[in-house]
């Protein structure tokens, strides 16, 4: 198999400059882009429609935003899940997974197909292998399932629910870990990519074959990795940190991409005027609906 490179029909889906883009879930009821700016602080949100973008300014840190199966969403705060009305802009704490001693933030957490909620912590700008991986119930039950990790990303699930993704940024390689979908528990994992790519990985989304699209930081691109590990398929990008991506449109093949501009000199600025955009491009494979998370009702 031999792997497409494409640079064309890669387009900046709106006017706005994250300095760390991240976390892009398309939600199909709304038929919008959610995505967060993890160091403004700000959850963002685009109409494809219109072109509109709508911004919330958010008073700490947020790794991440999940979809819940009524109207709210959940965001990863440095300190824990907080649920966010989008209609009323209320925000409460829902559970944290650490205390604040142990001086973490939270970063890439998603629902598996499921509906049960994983989160990821870490030292901020991965400063310590401190962080870890936790499994949340609707009950607001936490287990931890990994420790010792430097930067979690790249969640996401196999069609059948039947494999993980996962990696540690700085370690370079992507896993797929064996998934028990009734227990939500994990087996063992084998690498499926380890430095035969551009960058890093981070943020991940499955299409509907069962392939991998994974955002390489430092890398310039977004591959598309096969569940045995070929790269069939690289995008590229004017701007070298890539964060995230997801599958949305109404046909769910329009990947949206998130970017940084965090930690570049005036110089790569200069020359990458564009880091920090959110890109668009159409693709020829379909999506998968983004789980959602089942939240207790409002009182």
């Amino acid at each position: 198999m031999s792997t497409v490179v494409q640079s064309q029909g890669v387009e900046r889906a709106t006017d706005t400059l994250d300095i760390l883009g991240e976390s892009a879930v398309w939600c199909a009821i709304s038929q919008t882009l959610y995505w967060v700016d993890i160091r403004a602080p700000a959850l963002r949100r685009l109409d494809p429609r219109t072109g509109e973008v709508t911004s919330w300014i958010l008073n700490d840190l947020c790794g991440a935003v999940i979809l819940s199966t009524d109207r709210r969403l959940l965001l990863a705060m440095r300190l824990g899940i907080f649920i966010f009305n989008p209609f009323d802009e209320t925000l409460r704490p829902f559970v944290a997974p650490e205390t604040e001693s142990e001086s973490n933030r939270l970063n890439d957490s998603k629902c598996d197909r499921g509906g049960r909620l994983w989160v990821g912590t870490m030292r901020d700008y991965g400063l310590a292998r401190t962080g870890s991986l936790y499994r949340i119930g609707t009950d607001r039950s936490c287990t931890r399932i990994l420790g010792d990790i430097t930067v979690p990303n790249a969640l996401s699930w196999s069609p059948d629910n039947r494999r993980m993704y996962f990696a540690d940024t700085p370690d370079g390689e992507l896993r797929a870990y064996e998934f028990d979908p009734d227990q939500g528990s994990l087996g063992d994992f084998t690498i499926i990519s380890s430095g035969n790519l551009p960058g890093r990985p981070d943020g991940a989304t499955v299409d509907s074959e069962g392939c991998v699209w994974n955002a390489r930081y430092q890398g310039s691109c977004v591959a598309r990795i096969t569940p045995e590990g070929k790269v069939d398929r690289i995008i590229e990008l004017p701007v070298s940190q890539i964060t995230s991506c997801a599958l949305g449109g109404t046909d769910l093949r329009t990947l949206y991409i998130t970017t940084a501009r965090q930690k570049l000199t005036a110089a790569e600025l200069v020359s990458q005027p564009l880091a920090g955009a959110l890109f668009a491009v159409k693709v020829d494979v379909g999506g998968l609906p983004e789980p959602r998370f089942a939240l207790p009702s409002e009182r």
